[in-house]
């Protein structure tokens, strides 16, 4: 599975936002309350018209202080701020004639750009591209935004956004949190294990991931026999993968989940979809409210 990401509105409310019109006591991270960390290092980019087809990669080239010279962007970059910038995808399929009607002079891909006979229309252009790494983890988001500074070739703006990125760790506690990904309405139901890129995230703040625990592929079918075996304190989900099951009472009904503590208390907390596995400049802002929103869904 691609493990893309796409935007999931959800109402604004202190301190966090509810995920549907029925999970009044659902704690949901929205945009609206993780900050887009943007810098000013006063350098002038090597290209003026950029294309970022990535995943996350338009995101990126905007914290590093280069919106202005964004043309055209992917799906999964949907944060309100780049709502201006064209989308040059469509199912994360690349159109490759809006592309070239941009007049790029550098095109970011990563290895879940596609079709591959739109890359090879574009390769075939004479336009620079970069393949960006694809971010799984923590450990990875530096990487990924130092591949794109210095393809722009601005060491002074990456120095900047590195320093924001913070060293955040948590004592690790017995609070088991487990993440499932749903699509109700394509009968998607897995639950994330070892790889998953929400064990990085639990574990820096300061959570037992237990289907990390006890899955030691990325993504799992899930099954009531599994969940009710682990018996989460907590569940974690794309605000999307709520909504698609019907929120919260919907949720309870599918197999397992009310045998759980998490189910039984409703301890559940959403992340907008383009926030929770995205792993870029908004990730350590993303963090503490993450742990917050756990620790508030745990008084229950």
């Amino acid at each position: 599975m691609k493990r893309r990401v796409v935007l999931a509105v959800a109402i604004l409310v202190t301190p966090f936002a509810t995920a549907s019109a029925n999970a009044t006591n659902v704690a949901n991270i929205s945009p609206a309350i993780v900050a887009l960390p943007i810098v000013s290092s006063g350098e002038v980019p090597a290209f003026k018209r950029i294309v970022a087809l990535g995943n996350g990669a338009a995101e990126i080239v905007a914290a590093l202080g280069y919106k202005k010279y964004l043309v055209g962007r992917d799906v999964a970059s949907t944060m309100p701020e780049l709502a201006s910038v064209p989308l040059d995808t469509a199912g994360h399929q690349v159109n490759t004639e809006k592309v070239l009607s941009q007049k790029p002079d550098i095109i970011f891909i990563d290895d879940n750009t596609s079709p591959a006979t739109a890359l090879k229309v574009l390769k075939g252009s004479n336009i620079k591209m970069v393949s960006i790494p694809s971010a799984y983890t923590l450990s990875d988001v530096l990487p990924k935004e130092k591949a794109i500074a210095d393809a722009l070739q601005v060491p002074k703006a990456y120095s900047l956004l590195s320093a924001k990125i913070s060293n955040y760790v948590n004592p690790l506690s017995k609070t088991k949190v487990v993440f499932l990904y749903l699509r109700g309405t394509s009968s998607i139901y897995l639950v994330g294990g070892k790889g998953s890129g929400a064990d990085s995230i639990f574990r820096s703040a300061g959570f037992t991931d237990i289907g990390a625990a006890n899955f030691k592929t990325p993504f799992t079918d899930l099954s009531a026999e599994a969940l009710v075996k682990m018996q989460p304190d907590v569940i974690v989900l794309m605000t999307k993968g709520l909504q698609s099951v019907g929120g919260i009472n919907g949720l309870l009904k599918l197999p397992g989940i009310a045998q759980t503590p998490a189910g039984k208390k409703q301890r559940i907390v959403t992340i907008d979809d383009s926030l929770f596995l995205s792993f870029g400049p908004r990730t350590s802002e993303m963090m503490p409210k993450l742990r917050e929103a756990i620790l508030q869904v745990l008084k229950k």
